[in-house]
């Protein structure tokens, strides 16, 4: 993407609004409608992970056009990790879809969101469900030393329309099980659970079918005994969580926050 922007007028304007501006150092496209991009940390950027940060361009008219995105990579991590959907005539990810290194783009100063670790009670197993790019704070709170203090046994699920949109799938299958400081500790503990809803797959259908059918918990060869030791985060549209809080509600359980921790979390910013 050619800016069009002068880069310091971009610093001027977000000093003005309270946002830093950052260097893209890598973007990579998964398909036609997905792609993931990293931008240079500020040395001053903290987050736990899990949580969203704003991001975003230049708009039209001169001003920031902003948007919620969790934060792909850990807390420890030196860059920022970004995953999204293109949107033709979406006003900031039509833009954003252009990113190539050397690009600058705005970042907000003050991340925030529900999905962290300290808004669940203490348990044995913790289920990060999601769809799409919902995907994204998984990936951060999977590889944060702390989950692994509070957790023995982890799961992540991905439900996408077709394979191809499996993004990470290579990295949650085998890179990080090769990795050296994740590797060893999630060998036997960490499992992927990826499923499709359209096309040819191992694993077909809606997550939340595969839940309330038993097919997940029978795969996983768990129990409705072991419910109350499982803590869940979820993360997708507006659909999709509302009938993974109706499942987990119909169990029983409480929605967490971080003053009132519970049995499940759920993120409710949304990107598009």
């Amino acid at each position: 993407m050619n800016e069009t922007v002068d880069l310091e007028q971009m610093r001027e304007i977000g000093a003005k609004r309270g946002l830093d501006v950052q260097e893209v150092t890598w973007v990579h496209h998964w398909t036609s409608g997905l792609f993931s991009f990293r931008i240079k940390r500020p040395q001053s950027f903290r987050f736990q992970s899990g949580e969203f940060i704003m991001i975003g361009l230049m708009g039209p008219e001169g001003k920031p056009l902003l948007r919620a995105y969790s934060v792909a990579s850990p807390a420890w991590e030196e860059h920022l990790e970004f995953f999204s959907v293109k949107v033709q005539e979406g006003a900031l990810t039509s833009r954003l879809q252009h990113l190539q290194p050397g690009d600058h783009i705005f970042l907000g100063r003050k991340p925030t969101g529900t999905l962290v670790v300290d808004a669940l009670k203490p348990a044995k197993r913790l289920v990060m469900v999601g769809t799409g790019t919902g995907l994204a704070p998984f990936l951060s709170v999977l590889r944060d030393p702390e989950t692994h203090e509070k957790f023995e046994q982890i799961i992540i699920t991905h439900t996408v329309r077709q394979s191809e949109e499996l993004a990470y799938r290579d990295f949650l299958e085998e890179e990080i099980r090769t990795d050296e400081i994740f590797g060893e500790l999630l060998k036997d503990r960490f499992t992927y659970y990826p499923t499709v809803t359209r096309g040819d797959f191992h694993r077909k259908g809606r997550i939340t079918d595969l839940i309330r059918e038993g097919t997940f918990r029978e795969e996983l060869n768990l129990t409705v005994e072991d419910r109350p030791d499982t803590r869940f985060m979820i993360c997708g549209s507006i659909a999709f969580n509302k009938d993974m809080i109706e499942i987990l509600e119909g169990w029983g359980m409480n929605e967490g926050t971080r003053n009132d921790p519970g049995e499940f979390v759920v993120e409710r910013a949304f990107v598009g």
